[in-house]
C-alpha cells in the first residue's frame, strides 16, 4: 500500500472536479479525501501502486467538460490517513493560486430539463449544474463556495440540497443550483411604472411575455448573466431605428439573437468551425457572412400582411409558423455590412424567452453609448427607462459585469475580436523562461481596455472593459481591477502602463505605484502589442528578434510623435523601428478619427497634390466638399503645428481613402467606420487580378536608418480612377491589394537585410480581414513563419498582456 498527495492546478473549481475525483478513487478501490484550496484541488489518497497509477491516468483522461488541468504533482504522503473510504472535504482558504471559471452557456441536458414538463426545472430561468451557468459574474472571493458568490442570499430547499450533497449527481457542488422554490426570480416591469396584467397579452408566464412583446416590436430590456441587454426584433425596420435613436448608436452594428442554428443558416453561411463556436460552452457572438440573398434582398423587412399583425398584436401563430426566410432582417440592423453577428441563447432566460421567435432578435448592451452595461435594477430602471419599454428583471446579484465575447474565423483560425464572457478569466500560460517571476499589473490601453495580471507563469487577463474617456466607464474599469486584485490577492511589485502620458489608465498606474512605492514601467505601445502576440504564440524569452507589423490608428511613440504603421525589430526586452509609414497632420487631433475629410486633405496636402487637385480633378465630389471647410485656417493649424500632430497611422490612411471615394465622408460615430465600410465595399473578384495596372504604386525611402513608406504616388493614381469614375468597389480591392504589395516588398527588404526568420502581424487595422489575408498568404507562400492572434485580440485589448510581458522580460533579465 501507498498513500500520496496530488496536487492539482488550472480550472478544477465550480466544475464538477471533486465529484469526479470521487467516483474515479472509489473505482479504483481507494481511501482518502479531495477538497478545493486556495492553490486547486488537493488530493490524499492511499490504494495499490497499480490503483493509484490507473486513478491518475483515468483523472487526466475523464476530466469534467469545462475542466483544465495545468498541473499535476504527485508526492509521497506520510502522515496517516484517517479515512475508511473516500470523501469530499471542506474546502480550505490560503494563499489563492487557482483558476476562477468563466461562465459557461446552458448546458443540453439543462436545455431539456427547462423544457420538460416534468422536470422540476420545467421554465426555470435559472436552471443549471456543474457543466454550465455563472461563474465570473457572481463571485465575490476565493475559494468558489455559494458563501462567497451572490447566490449567498438563497437558501436551498430540501430538494436543492439533497442534489447539492449527491456526488452521483450532476448538481454535486454546484454552487448556483437553485429551483423555483428557493432560488433567484425573474418578473416583468413596464418602463412607465404602469402595472403589467395578464390581460395585456396571453403569456405563459412573465418571461414567455417577453417573447411577445418583441414580436409587437416594443424594446425589451432583459438583465442577464453578466449585465443588462436591450432588445427588439431584428426584422422591424421600425422597433431597430427606434432603438438606435434612444440609445444614441447611430452606426455601429447590433449584435443578433437566434433561437438555434437553422435560424442563422437562413441568414448567413456557417462553416463547421463556426457552428463549433456558436454551440460551445463559451458561447461567443459570431461574426459570419452573410448569404448573397440575404444581401441582394436588402433586408427590405416584413412583408405588409405580417405587419398588419404585428400592429394589430394579433396572433402570431400563422407567422410564427412560416420559415425563418420570410422575415428580412432590417436593413438598420448592420448598413453596409458583408457580416452579421449572431449569438445563440447562452442563458436558461434567453432559450425561454426564444422558444417561440423564429426570427432573430437585436440583442446589445444595455447601456447608454459609451456608458459600461447596466448591472443592478435600480441602475437599469434609471438609465435604460427612457430607452426600453419593458424591463425583463430578476434577483440575482451581478457581481463582476461581464459583456459577450465577439470572435470570427479567419482560414480555419479564430480570431477573438472581444475576449469577455466564457474567456475571461482563464489564464493564458506564459512561454519558457517566464515561469518564475513577480506579480506584475499591467493597466492597458485607453480604449478596448484591459488589465493583466501576471504571476506564477501564467497571464490572468480581465474581460473587455471598453473605453476609459468618460467617468462612469473609469469608475467601472477601477472597480472590476480592485476585484480581480481581492480575488486573486494580487499584490504586485512591478506596474506597467502605455507611454501616452493623457490614457487615464495610464495616470492610475502612475498614482498605484507612487502610493504603494513600487516600480513603474512604461511600454511602448507597438512594441506592447507586438509582444502580446509573441506570448500567445509561446514565442520562448530569449528568442531572436522578429519583425513585427503593428498598424493602427495611433500610438504614442519614442520621439513623441503618434505612431500607427510601425516595422519594429523586437524582443521582449527591447525593439528597434526599421521602417514607417510617412507622417501626415491629424488637423484638428482627436477630430480627425472621427471627421474623415480631415484625412484626406492632410493626405493630399502632404504630398503637394492640392494645387493640381484644383486644376485638374475640380469637378470630383471630394473636392467640391474639402471647398466648402476653412482650408486657409486648416493650413495654419498644420504650418504652425497646433492641434495637428502627426501621425504615421495606418488606420487614418485608411479613412482618407474611404472620404475620397465618398465613403463616412462628413463623420463617423464610431472609430474606424471609415475603415470598416471600405473594406465591406471591396470587390473581391478584382483581388484575383495580379495585372501591374491594378496597383496603386507607393514610394519606398531611407533616411536616418529608417525605411519610409510614402502613399503620395497613390493619391495621383487614385484621383485619375476617380475622374475616370472607377467603381467605388475596384478602388477600394486596388486601395487593399496595393497596400498589402507595398507592405510585403517592406518585409522582404527588411528580412533579407536583417536576417529575420518570424513576422508579427498585430494591431487595429488588421482587423481588416481582407488585408489580413492578402499579407499572411503572400508571406506563408515566401516560408516566412507569421504570427497572428488567436488568443487575445489583435486591437488595443491585447496591449496589457504586452505590457506585462515586457516588464517581465525586464525583471527577468535584471535578475
Amino acid at each position: 500500500m501507498a498513500s500520496e498527495e496530488i496536487r492539482v492546478r488550472g480550472t478544477v473549481q465550480g466544475v464538477g472536479f471533486r465529484p469526479t475525483v470521487y467516483r474515479l478513487a472509489k473505482a479504483c478501490g481507494l481511501r482518502g479525501d479531495v477538497c478545493n484550496d486556495g492553490q486547486g484541488v488537493l488530493i490524499r489518497v492511499s490504494g495499490s501502486e497499480e490503483a493509484l497509477a490507473k486513478f491518475v491516468e483515468r483523472l487526466e483522461q475523464e476530466c469534467p467538460p469545462l475542466a483544465k488541468i495545468h498541473e499535476l504533482i504527485r508526492t509521497r504522503y506520510t502522515a496517516e490517513l484517517n479515512c475508511d473510504d473516500f470523501v469530499i472535504s471542506e474546502s480550505v482558504s490560503n494563499k489563492i493560486k487557482t483558476e476562477i471559471t468563466p461562465d459557461a452557456a446552458t448546458c443540453p441536458q439543462c436545455q431539456k430539463e427547462i423544457f420538460d414538463p416534468f422536470s422540476r426545472f420545467y421554465r426555470y430561468p435559472f436552471t443549471n449544474c456543474t457543466h454550465c451557468g455563472p461563474r465570473l459574474s457572481i463571485i465575490r472571493a476565493i475559494p468558489y463556495d455559494r458563501c462567497n458568490t451572490s447566490m449567498s442570499a438563497f437558501v436551498m430547499c430540501s430538494e436543492c440540497g439533497k442534489e447539492y450533497h449527491d456526488v452521483e449527481n450532476r448538481r454535486f457542488h454546484a454552487q448556483p443550483t437553485a429551483c423555483y422554490t428557493c432560488g433567484p426570480s425573474a418578473w416583468l416591469e413596464r418602463a412607465d411604472g404602469k402595472p403589467v396584467t395578464a390581460s395585456m397579452f396571453s403569456m405563459m408566464d412573465d418571461v414567455d411575455a417577453v417573447c411577445t412583446l418583441l414580436q409587437r416590436g416594443e424594446i425589451v430590456a432583459i438583465k442577464g448573466l453578466g449585465g443588462f441587454h436591450l432588445a427588439c426584433d431584428a426584422t422591424n425596420e421600425a422597433a431597430v431605428q427606434k432603438l438606435r435613436q434612444r440609445k444614441k448608436r447611430y452606426d455601429k452594428p447590433f449584435a443578433l439573437m437566434a433561437r438555434d442554428l437553422a435560424v442563422i443558416e437562413e441568414y448567413c453561411i456557417v462553416n463547421a468551425k463556426e457552428k463549433e463556436l456558436l454551440t460551445s460552452p463559451v458561447a461567443p457572438i459570431v461574426l459570419l457572412n452573410q448569404k448573397e440573398e440575404t444581401n441582394r434582398q436588402g433586408r427590405r423587412g416584413r412583408g405588409e400582411e405580417e405587419e398588419r399583425k404585428f400592429k394589430e398584436g394579433l396572433s402570431l401563430s400563422s407567422v410564427n409558423n412560416r420559415s425563418p426566410q420570410h422575415f428580412h432582417i432590417a436593413e438598420s440592423v448592420a448598413s453596409g455590412q458583408n457580416t452579421l453577428g449572431f449569438i445563440l441563447p447562452y442563458t436558461p432566460l434567453h432559450h425561454l424567452i426564444l422558444r417561440r421567435m423564429n426570427r432573430p432578435i437585436v440583442l446589445t448592451s444595455g447601456n447608454i453609448s459609451d456608458e459600461p452595461q447596466c448591472i443592478d435594477n435600480d441602475g437599469a430602471l434609471e438609465k435604460l427607462g427612457k430607452i426600453a419599454d419593458y424591463f425583463i428583471l430578476h434577483n440575482r446579484d451581478i457581481i463582476n459585469r461581464i459583456d459577450d465575447s465577439v470572435v470570427r474565423v479567419v482560414g480555419e483560425k479564430i480570431q477573438i475580436v472581444r475576449r469577455a464572457r466564457g474567456y475571461a478569466p482563464a489564464p493564458i500560460n506564459l512561454p519558457v523562461g517566464f515561469d518564475k517571476l513577480p506579480p506584475i499589473l499591467a493597466m492597458g490601453s485607453e480604449l478596448k481596455n484591459t488589465f493583466c495580471l501576471l504571476r506564477d507563469g501564467e497571464a490572468i487577463l480581465s474581460q473587455h472593459l471598453g473605453d476609459l474617456e468618460n467617468a462612469v466607464a473609469f469608475n467601472a474599469y477601477q472597480d472590476t481591477l480592485n476585484l480581480y486584485l481581492n480575488l486573486f490577492e494580487h499584490k504586485p511589485e512591478a506596474i506597467a502602463i502605455d507611454k501616452h502620458p493623457e490614457y487615464l489608465s495610464s495616470k492610475l498606474g502612475k498614482e498605484l505605484a507612487q502610493v504603494n512605492q513600487i516600480p513603474l514601467h512604461q511600454i511602448q505601445h507597438h512594441h506592447a502589442h507586438i509582444a502580446a502576440c509573441m506570448a500567445e504564440n509561446g514565442i520562448p524569452l530569449n528568442t531572436s528578434p522578429v519583425l513585427g507589423i503593428a498598424f493602427d490608428g495611433l500610438g504614442y511613440g519614442e520621439d513623441g510623435t503618434l505612431w500607427g504603421g510601425e516595422f519594429l525589430l523586437a524582443d521582449y526586452q527591447q525593439f528597434q523601428r526599421l521602417a514607417t509609414f510617412k507622417s501626415v497632420a491629424m488637423i484638428g487631433g482627436e477630430q480627425a478619427i472621427y471627421q474623415p475629410w480631415r484625412n484626406i486633405y492632410a493626405h493630399l496636402i502632404s504630398a503637394n497634390l492640392w494645387d493640381k487637385c484644383q486644376q485638374q480633378y475640380t469637378d470630383l465630389e471630394i473636392l467640391k466638399f474639402l471647398d466648402k471647410k476653412p482650408l486657409n485656417l486648416l493650413n495654419q493649424l498644420v504650418e504652425k503645428g497646433i492641434n495637428s500632430p502627426p501621425a504615421s497611422s495606418v488606420g487614418r490612411l485608411f479613412d482618407a481613402v474611404a472620404a475620397a471615394i465618398g465613403i463616412c465622408t462628413a463623420e463617423c460615430s464610431y472609430e474606424g467606420q471609415a475603415a470598416i465600410a471600405l473594406e465591406n465595399l471591396v470587390d473581391v473578384n478584382i483581388l484575383n487580378n495580379n495585372e501591374e495596372k491594378l496597383i496603386y504604386p507607393f514610394n519606398f525611402s531611407f533616411s536616418a536608418n529608417i525605411y519610409c513608406i510614402d502613399s503620395a504616388p497613390m493619391w495621383a493614381a487614385l484621383l485619375s480612377d476617380l475622374q475616370q469614375q472607377i467603381p467605388q468597389a475596384i478602388i477600394a480591392a486596388k486601395f487593399h491589394q496595393s497596400l498589402a504589395n507595398a507592405v510585403i516588398n517592406m518585409v522582404k527588404l527588411l528580412c533579407q537585410k536583417y536576417q529575420i526568420q518570424q513576422v508579427v502581424l498585430t494591431g487595429g487595422v488588421f482587423q481588416n480581414t481582407i488585408l489580413f489575408q492578402l499579407i499572411t498568404q503572400q508571406l506563408q507562400a515566401s516560408n516566412m513563419n507569421v504570427l497572428t492572434h488567436n488568443l487575445v485580440p489583435t486591437n488595443d485589448s491585447g496591449l496589457s498582456l504586452g505590457q506585462a510581458i515586457i516588464t517581465a522580460a525586464k525583471l527577468i533579465t535584471n535578475y
